[in-house]
């Protein structure tokens, strides 16, 4: 079971299983090809089912190796998922579990430490983006209301109810066609309309989704901090291994030349 650990957490095994799950997306993509499919669907299939019974053996090899301790690390849960998902007969009310074949490229964030590092500061920073939400959802309903007594009856269209002036304010926020296509037309009928959506751009394009950002930077920093002391600490536990060890050498070494003295 040591030589199967050893095997199983050593580079070389982590870069086939990398290579693996590349050469697999590579796959994937090319079966939604129809010309690639008339040429080569057989062997494209063949490989999908390959690199699926090597990841199966993967997971098997990993379970076998940490027993009960396989379910205490999400990345291997998340793994499973992602295989388990494959197994799945792809026919009758299931054919959809076809197209989610492509989730097993998403092993890769597992595999990757950066990609792992990148997603675990995104997931420590959900608790404090829900202020956040909570302050978007409130500048974009006060907006909202405003919008739709203010326009609703020139422009029905985008601002005839709430629902549509969310639609309509979520455009404007993500800066896609917001003057060509809902300021200016605005403008024409109420020609002081750049006082309400200038502010609720600066509001939310500029503002609150900077505030998005700055969280979520942070809590990478704050990830990459907390592994870097972690390594630290381990660095320092070795050093001072080395220490004990030196220090029983020259008890031994004095010993022997008191014996040789003797």
């Amino acid at each position: 079971m040591e030589r199967l650990k050893t095997i199983v957490e050593s580079r070389g095994f982590e870069a086939a299983i990398t290579t693996l799950i590349a050469i697999n997306a590579v796959t994937l993509g090319l079966e939604t090809s129809q010309t690639a499919m008339a040429s080569f669907g057989p062997l494209l299939e063949t490989i999908d089912q390959i690199i699926l019974g090597v990841f199966v053996v993967e997971l098997a090899a990993r379970f076998a190796v940490y027993r009960e301790r396989f379910f205490h690390d999400p990345w291997r849960i998340f793994d499973l998922l992602i295989v388990g998902i494959a197994l799945v007969p792809a026919t009758g009310p299931f054919s959809v579990l076809r197209a989610l074949r492509i989730l097993r490229v998403l092993r890769l964030i597992s595999v990757v430490p950066s990609l792992r590092r990148v997603v675990t500061g995104f997931v420590s920073a959900l608790p404090g983006m829900g202020s956040i939400i909570l302050l978007l959802g409130l500048v974009f309903y006060v907006f909202s209301v405003m919008a739709t007594k203010l326009y609703g009856a020139s422009f029905p269209d985008r601002f005839g109810d709430i629902g549509a002036s969310l639609y309509t304010l979520f455009q404007v926020m993500t800066l896609e066609g917001w003057s060509d296509g809902v300021v200016r037309p605005v403008m024409e009928v109420y020609p002081t309309a750049w006082l309400f959506f200038i502010p609720f751009i600066v509001a939310t394009s500029f503002t609150v989704l900077n505030l998005f950002i700055g969280v979520i930077v942070a809590a990478m920093e704050e990830e990459h901090e907390a592994e870097a002391s972690a390594e630290r600490h381990e660095m320092q536990a070795d050093q001072e291994v080395i220490l004990l060890e030196l220090k029983a050498l020259r008890e031994d070494v004095k010993a022997l030349r008191a014996a040789a003295k003797g």
